[in-house]
């Protein structure tokens, strides 16, 4: 600044307690410290140039908030320093530069009015420093910190080691150590206001120790970075010096140049450091081993498996909930339970992209859209689909993958999925997971443990790649047809969806909407070529297919469609329309209709429900009586708890006998037969015995059972219906069997909300507590039945047939 500048200007008249206060940003100035100050803000310029050209003494404070441009008393500190400018520099550029030395602590008082920047009355704090041993070790150990930190500071000047070492006053040590210690501003400032001596020389200590810490770690990575830089020019170096010699004596670099592509590539796959490590450790042997060496290939097979894994490859998820919840619906109709449960996961999944996937397991019967359902769930999150299928494994290695010691060896089909995939998440899904066997190769079910663990399968380890694979982000959905074969811990890591059959009317939907459109595509047919009727399909639902799914459905409607193409090819017609009428000439004969009027016309028969793995299904009980000695004959390959349930039909029958107009010497007399037609295949289950019961009520007392009714449920020998289980397959079973009214346990109500709508509008549900009650709806009173006799003595000729069949 120029002398006649500043000569020009008078000078200000300040109280003689008043200091001129100059704010400063995220600097702390110490006493006794020399700082350099840029000056920019016009206030603070017209402070520092006033103190200059006053030779008066200035107050450095800094201010509580750096983003204040203009900053008034309540925006500072109220501790600062006063400082001597020692120099004011203005550059080139226009920019002012302030060299100030801190010489005391000053408290801000009050702050005057009518300057041109900020003027305060201060009062100035004296420090009192005690000469006491404590003090002197602090200040000895303060020191010795000092010195440590220097030791790890690189290029440190010289003089201020010496500096250290030869300040006495123990608050002047601390000032120094805190004005060149890097620390945040708000801790220097806390250090300035701190007055006690002993108290800051125990702050410093504190934060200098943390500092010294933190380089001492910077050290230590420095050199350990260091030594892996000086490792790997080693290396590069021994490279290039054995391509030489290789040049030299004439061998080919094809292997080298085998190797350099497999070192590229494993450091492109990005592969956690475990795995990294033990690539290389492989690549380091392949490299030592001869071509022709037995293992080399092995080597190299498992390499290339470790790089074609995708350790750091996720698919970019799209969630949107409306765009998924109309995929769900354009590829599936009805399953809303399974639809809302997707829908409930995705959004999940929106709020917490890091939380862990579901074990989903699908489970009903076949053909009603448990795979399709895991493709829809692929297109709605935008992930890959990868499908494996399990029924009839029986070898854990199918899962875990075969050690490399074996020739051939290969990763399980999770590995091996993952690789097709390409991808960290896809959708898995896990097939027919109830058909999984076992044999002397070891239970492929408890090797799926830890796969269908969300808590393991983060670092699932399969037998050939001897690594650990994240499998956490993988969405696992398993089906099955029944759970009964799945082993308990595997199907408690899943969480269990059922998948009902459907309704006539969804079966039609899922035709009109889904099974024509396929059908027509694969036959080569436009729609304009051939149109078939609702009647025509709900003659093909009802008349010649009885199933819980659309798998053959969607067979008989090809077959109609094939017809229609032979024609269309011939040329005999441009377009066919298909009508009920039209079915007989094209399918053959109806192969179903309704048997239960004809085959319940008669006493002894009564209509039963039963669960399949397939779905449910309606069951006849047919009992007769012969003569005989009170047997009980059992047929149709019934199972040892559906023996036992024929049994206590009979015991209670007997018990309640008079009741009936039964004679008790009837049975001692007779045989009783009681046989399940279908007797090829296997059956069991106590929940026939209500059906048997009313079977044998129906028998000994010549009243047939109502044609229209099936039934259901345990009974007791005191005379209870206890619930049963495939309340839902079996509702659906009696009303595709044309059935009117379903007797089912009372304590099975809570199953009537799984039970569709269509259902539940169609049929009738009578709830039963006592057989009394089944009785009463599915033969009628008989208290006034007139009574059976039993059968004639030997020699004695009956007046009327002795039995009923």
């Amino acid at each position: 600044m120029a002398a006649e500048d500043t000569a020009k200007k008078p000078a200000l008249t300040l109280p003689d307690d008043a200091l001129i206060i100059l704010p400063v940003r995220h600097t702390v100035l110490f006493p006794g410290m020399v700082l350099p100050l840029t000056v920019g803000r016009q206030r603070s310029i017209a402070a520092a140039q006033e103190a200059m050209r006053s030779e008066r003494p200035i107050g450095v404070i800094q201010q509580r908030d750096a983003g204040t441009d203009a900053p008034g008393p309540d925006d500072l500190h109220t501790v600062g320093t006063i400082a001597t400018i020692l120099r004011y520099v203005t550059s080139p550029e226009g920019t002012h530069h302030v060299i100030c030395q801190g010489q005391r602590r000053f408290s801000a008082v009050e702050y005057l009015e009518g300057y041109p920047f900020l003027v305060a009355r201060i009062r100035p704090i004296e420090i009192a420093e005690p000469d006491t041993k404590e003090i002197e070790a602090r200040v000895l150990h303060l020191k010795r910190q000092a010195v440590e930190a220097l030791e790890l500071l690189p290029q440190v000047p010289a003089e201020l080691g010496g500096a250290i070492e030869v300040t006495a006053s123990a608050s002047a040590l601390a000032d120094l150590i805190a004005s060149f210690m890097d620390i945040d501003p708000a801790e220097k400032q806390q250090l300035l206001e701190t007055l006690d001596v002993r108290e800051r020389l125990e702050k410093v200590s504190r934060l200098l120790a943390h500092r010294i810490e933190v380089l001492k770690l910077t050290q230590e990575i420095s050199q350990q970075t260091k030594e892996s830089m000086d490792q790997r020019q080693r290396e590069f170096l021994l490279r290039e010096q054995m391509k030489t010699i290789q040049k030299e004596l004439g061998e080919t670099d094809a292997k080298a140049a085998e190797v350099e592509e497999l070192a590229k590539a494993i450091a492109d796959a990005k592969m956690p450091k475990e795995v990294e490590e033990q690539a290389q450790r492989e690549l380091s042997r392949l490299e030592r081993m001869p071509e022709g060496a037995g293992e080399h290939s092995m080597i190299r097979s498992y390499l290339d498996w470790l790089i074609a894994l995708p350790w750091s490859v996720l698919s970019e998820e799209s969630i949107d909930i409306e765009r998924a919840r109309k995929v769900l619906d354009e590829d599936h109709y009805g399953l809303e339970k399974v639809k809302r449960r997707i829908l409930e996961y995705l959004a999940v999944r929106k709020l917490n992209p890091q939380g862990k996937s579901p074990i989903l397991c699908f489970v009903g019967p076949p053909g009603v859209g448990k795979t399709s359902l895991g493709q829809s769930i692929a297109r709605a999150t935008g992930r890959k689909f990868v499908r494996v299928s399990l029924g009839g494994v029986h070898d854990e290695a199918e899962i875990r993958g075969h050690r490399r010691t074996y020739i051939g060896a290969l990763p399980g089909n999770v590995v091996q999925g993952i690789r097709k995939a390409g991808t960290r998440n896809p959708v898995f899904m896990l097939d027919e997971m109830d058909k999984l066997g076992m044999g002397f190769h070891g239970d492929p079910s408890a090797a799926l443990l830890e796969v269908l663990d969300p808590e393991q399968n983060s670092t699932f380890r399969d037998n050939y790649l001897a690594v650990p694979f994240d499998l956490s982000r993988v969405m696992f959905i398993g089906t099955a047809n029944m759970l009964d074969t799945i082993p308990g811990p595997l199907r408690d890591r899943m969480e269990i969806i059922d998948i009902p059959g459907y309704t006539e009317e969804e079966k039609l939907q899922i035709a009109r909407r889904y099974l024509v459109r396929r059908q027509l595509e694969a036959n080569g047919l436009k729609p304009e070529q051939c149109e078939i009727t609702d009647e025509a399909l709900r003659t093909i639902i009802g008349d010649y297919t009885r199933e819980a799914g659309v798998r053959n459905l969607e067979r008989e409607i090809g077959r109609v469609f094939r017809h229609v193409a032979m024609r269309v090819a011939e040329g005999a017609t441009d377009k066919i329309r298909i009508d009920a009428g039209d079915l007989h000439a094209i399918l053959g004969a109806k192969r179903f209709e309704s048997e239960v009027a004809q085959r319940t016309s008669i006493p002894g028969v009564a209509t039963g429900l039963a669960w399949t793995p397939v779905g449910g299904d309606i069951l006849f009980i047919e009992a007769s009586r012969v003569p005989g000695k009170g047997n009980l004959i059992l047929t149709g390959q019934l199972g040892d708890v559906m023996k036992e349930s024929a049994q206590a039909a009979l015991s209670l029958v007997k018990n309640r006998a008079r009741s009936f107009g039964l004679e008790p010497e009837i049975f001692e007399r007779s045989d009783i037969h009681v046989h399940v037609p279908a007797g090829a295949i296997p059956k069991d289950g106590p929940s026939a015995g209500v059906a048997m019961f009313i079977a044998l009520v129906s028998l000994l007392t010549g009243r047939t059972v109502h044609e229209d009714v099936a039934m259901t449920g345990e009974i007791s020998l005191r005379g209870l219906v206890l619930p049963v289980g495939g309340i839902k397959e079996k509702v659906l079973a009696a009303m595709r069997a044309g059935i009117k009214t379903v007797l089912l346990p009372a304590r099975n109500q809570k199953d009537l909300e799984d039970v569709p709508a269509a259902a539940r509008e169609k049929l009738k549900f009578v709830w039963i507590d006592k057989v009394d009650e089944a009785i009463a709806n599915a033969i009628g009173e008989i208290g006034s039945a007139p009574r059976v006799r039993p059968p004639e003595r030997r020699g004695e000729r009956p007046s009327a047939p002795p039995y009923q069949a």
